[in-house]
């Protein structure tokens, strides 16, 4: 049977600072912008409610309760819109760890938190500029993959780093997803020449719709983010890129055309994971 599903796909681009209210104030007005030309699902970016360096935003974490997810929820109610709010800092309740989560939560038309999303892997990186990153210093990692199902359609979550990581990406499609989110604040280092193939890549060996909202620009004197914010669909055409500036771009899911490209190539049906399995050694 033909898969008959469509949904209009938005995708936020945005240069947040450290204004919570102000920052929110725009995500409301893009994701109003999104809903009134016709958007089923919308998503934001990493760290769209607050941009500073690591410290500073696990200085101002929030419960999952708290105003972040407040205006989500209202904003997803009164638009009557799913929304991807990208990423933000999450107070942790483990009692053992009070770092942070660097989480992504999906809230569905009726406001409610369909998913919960906490970021794996931590960008602990040194880069050519002699920039260096030790995210893991002020936030925990998540240890769980997560996918979502609504209006008959699977998403799977993830963060920014998280897309240097094929298994995950594996392991969402596995689990059902059709349309994966990366909400990112990619470097402008590291962008130039990694997001977009990485992207595409994704997308092309899972099959899957690719969502990336980005930060882009300035944010302060020392951060400075790529933007090109993007939709890539299975094949790995990119059906929109964001150009350098704040804005929304769109692009449809569509149901039947996944599957086709799934019935045409059939990888998920072809892989012999068993033969690549190896027992974990010790770390040199």
């Amino acid at each position: 049977m033909t898969d008959t599903r469509r949904l209009r796909l938005a995708v936020v681009q945005m240069c947040s600072g450290k204004d919570i209210a102000e920052n929110l104030r725009r995500a409301g007005e893009r994701i109003r912008e999104a809903a009134d030309r016709g958007a089923d699902v919308v998503a934001l970016p990493e760290n769209f409610a607050f941009m500073g360096s690591d410290r500073e935003r696990a200085e101002v974490a929030q419960d999952l309760t708290g105003e972040i997810f407040r205006t989500l929820e209202t904003l997803a109610r009164q638009e009557a819109i799913n929304i991807l709010g990208g990423s933000f800092l999450a107070r942790s309740a483990d009692e053992s760890d009070a770092r942070p989560t660097n989480t992504s939560v999906f809230v569905d038309r009726q406001g409610n938190p369909a998913a919960v999303y906490h970021k794996i892997h931590m960008f602990d990186v040194s880069l050519a500029d002699g920039t260096s990153y030790r995210e893991s210093k002020h936030i925990q990692p998540g240890n769980k993959v997560v996918t979502v199902s609504r209006e008959g359609v699977t998403f799977g979550l993830s963060v920014c780093y998280d897309l240097r990581f094929p298994d995950l990406y594996r392991a969402l499609a596995r689990r059902g997803a059709q349309i994966v989110f990366v909400p990112a604040a990619f470097t402008l280092t590291t962008g130039k020449e990694h997001w977009m193939p990485l992207l595409q890549a994704r997308a092309i060996e899972n099959q899957v719709y690719v969502v990336a909202p980005a930060q882009f620009g300035r944010h302060g004197e020392k951060i400075e983010t790529y933007g090109h914010s993007a939709i890539v669909d299975p094949w790995g055409a990119v059906l929109a890129q964001a150009p350098e500036r704040e804005c929304v771009i769109y692009g449809e899911f569509d149901g039947a055309y996944l599957q086709e490209v799934r019935r045409r190539i059939p990888v998920l049906e072809h892989e012999r994971p068993e033969l690549f399995r190896e027992q974990a050694g010790p770390k040199k």
